[in-house]
């Protein structure tokens, strides 16, 4: 049965489980669970489960004892160490109804998982990933594939690196670099080795996220039932609660969670780490509540000399006055921060969600600026994607990674001219950068025909999303302003 098939049958099942109040996160976990344990079953040699963890005979079991048995079955692996102790951890029985448990056991029982390569086994994963940021809510923090992709391949990260990302969801970035370094590089053992044990770090919030995170890794062949990646449920902000420092990393690629922190803030003020509410930072430049802006320091100071970043952040970064501006000029300072691609809306699941990627190195401390020129590409004027209908592929990105020129950025070209305006890449000094009010990033050249020339206005409900994402867009950024002035 194709990849899309089998997700889509197994996915389709939640929609008689929701009957039962059981969520799409929920129902993605038990998937988890009992995928898991479908494969452990056609894997006996590999996978040394304990004796109550026997698939079969929670497929076969008739009686009334089904839920109690699989209860059991998740507490004896949640209490099995390494990978499955981190997989299984605190995890819960949610599907209270055995005949409905049993029909999902049969669904999965039907399709033999071990014939399935690991690339497949990913896939199928990730498409129920998917279908789950396209239903519960949280669309924008799944990363749209193709924007990961292109990042990728702006990085191009190399075996032996080490890759992090501090709010890594399931892992979409690290798939997205395990790709691209199977792909193009001929591994030694040593390299496999690494790649496999050693190159990807990730921090993650919340429990049930890490789980899916490490279940989608493990699918697509990293780490074993002995050791696992390294997937902190934490707050990578403050590494020093759990004791840790911050990690040094050659590359970071992330999408750090929009919105206000709800949580601790970080503040570069001693005093202030002292009262309730606060931890200090002191590598930071300034004290913010502002998710994005934290993250964005956090990055910056994981950062080995000569790594390299790119992160997704939404329009205000590149606006905001007070901590927003004080980090800009830090960056531009300390930094060379060389690229901005400015993403559509539409590409998220979520509404109204207007964000770029930025691209930066982290240089040896000099006297000199970091940031000479800053190259845009305005792949959002007259662009008109959507999730479902049109969503955004690697096809479209794939001018940018091109004028991106990963291999040699001395040579880029502009493809913006003054006999040709319609170029979408150009570049702006340093200099032209600071002249700008609050060193305003946020820039456009295009004419946006949609716009000025009143007969080539689009349809009629392409006009109407527009509208709406603009309002909700607006919104988000006066909450942030507001949010920054009640600091």
């Amino acid at each position: 049965m194709a990849t899309n098939n089998i997700a889509q049958k197994i996915w389709s099942y939640c929609d008689t489980l929701r009957d039962d109040g059981l969520g799409y996160n929920d129902y993605l976990e038990q998937l988890t669970y009992l995928l898991f344990l479908k494969m452990a079953d056609e894997n006996k040699e590999k996978y040394s489960l304990p004796d109550v963890c026997n698939w079969k005979k929670l497929v076969n079991n008739s009686g009334g004892t089904l839920l109690e048995q699989y209860e059991q079955i998740l507490k004896s692996l949640a209490d099995s160490g390494g990978m499955l102790e981190k997989i299984f951890a605190s995890a819960q029985n949610k599907i209270h109804d055995s005949v409905k448990l049993k029909r999902l056991l049969q669904l999965i029982d039907e399709d033999n998982w071990s014939t399935t390569g690991t690339d497949i086994k990913g896939e199928i994963y990730e498409t129920l990933l998917q279908k789950n940021a396209e239903n519960s809510g949280a669309g924008q923090y799944f990363t749209p594939r193709p924007v990961i992709q292109a990042m990728v391949e702006c990085l191009n990260p190399l075996p032996g690196e080490t890759i992090a990302d501090p709010s890594c969801g399931t892992g979409g970035f690290f798939l997205g670099s395990l790709n691209h370094i199977r792909e193009n590089n001929k591994l030694t053992d040593k390299a496999k080795k690494f790649l496999k044990f050693d190159t990807f770090h990730g921090w993650e919030i919340e429990k049930a996220t890490a789980r899916l995170c490490l279940m989608n890794l493990y699918l697509h062949g990293i780490g074993d039932l002995k050791k696992t990646p390294d997937i902190q449920v934490s707050d990578s902000l403050n590494p020093m609660k759990i004791g840790k420092e911050v990690p040094q990393v050659t590359i970071v690629l992330a999408n750090p969670p929009f919105g206000r922190s709800s949580s601790d803030i970080p503040t570069i003020d001693e005093n202030q780490s002292k009262k309730e509410g606060y931890f200090l930072r002191e590598d930071f430049w300034v004290t913010t509540s502002n998710k994005q802006l934290a993250f964005l320091q956090h990055i910056v100071s994981m950062l080995e000399e000569n790594g390299r970043a790119a992160v997704v952040l939404p329009d205000n970064v590149l606006f905001e006055g007070g901590a927003g501006e004080t980090i800009r000029k830090k960056i531009l300072e300390e930094l060379n921060l060389h690229t901005i691609l400015r993403l559509p809306t539409g590409i998220f699941y979520a509404q109204g969600v207007k964000s770029n990627v930025l691209f930066f190195e982290k240089k040896k401390p000099a006297k000199a600026k970091g940031t000479k020129e800053i190259w845009f590409y305005d792949y959002r004027t007259n662009i008109h994607h959507t999730p479902k209908t049109n969503p955004i592929t690697f096809a479209d990105l794939k001018d940018f990674v091109q004028c991106y020129n990963v291999y040699d950025k001395n040579k880029r070209k502009e493809t913006w001219a003054k006999d040709n305006q319609q170029g979408r890449w150009k570049k702006f000094t340093y200099n032209e950068i600071l002249e700008r009010d609050k060193t305003n990033l946020d820039i456009f050249w295009l004419k946006d025909d949609n716009l000025i020339e009143l007969d080539n206005l689009p349809d009629s409900e392409v006009l109407i999303d527009d509208i709406i994402e603009n309002i909700e867009s607006a919104l988000a950024n006066f909450k942030t302003i507001r949010d920054t002035i009640s600091e």
